[in-house]
């Protein structure tokens, strides 16, 4: 059993390295870039291969991000070599080279910190604006 003197806070998680439990800080992985935290959402609801993370994240952005070949694997090299994807292997029915990824309990807790990063950052700047309103063409 793990025992601390000090309670853990939100902001802290822990992560298997292998060998033993590491002291993660959520908020070293903040804030994530546009691509990154598209792909994370993209897996929240499933496993998914390159090529269907990449038209996730262009119907979740309701067409705004569309991400080429090289951003993306290069944000999965990223996520993966931080831990907040894993690779969830390959599906026999599919065609064997694809790799699926998946979300880890650490990218869910990465993922909801910006979120909430991102809500409070929205809260300030609206009540600096009062009531103005969009300019629209």
């Amino acid at each position: 059993m793990f025992h601390t003197e000090t309670p853990l806070t939100p902001s802290v998680g822990f992560r298997y390295n292998g060998f033993r439990m590491k002291s993660e800080n959520i908020h070293q992985y903040l804030p994530l870039a546009p691509a990154s935290l598209h792909i994370l959402l993209s897996l929240t609801g499933e496993h998914l291969h390159g090529y269907g993370i990449m038209r996730k994240v262009t119907q979740q952005s309701e067409g705004r991000l569309k991400l080429g070949p090289g951003t993306l694997y290069d944000n999965l090299q990223r996520l993966l070599s931080q831990g907040l994807i894993m690779d969830a292997g390959r599906r026999r029915e599919d065609d064997s080279r694809r790799r699926y990824y998946r979300l880890t309990s650490l990218g869910k807790r990465v993922l909801a910190a910006e979120i909430e990063r991102l809500e409070d950052m929205f809260a300030t700047a609206k009540s600096r604006l009062g009531g103005a309103k969009p300019v629209t063409a």
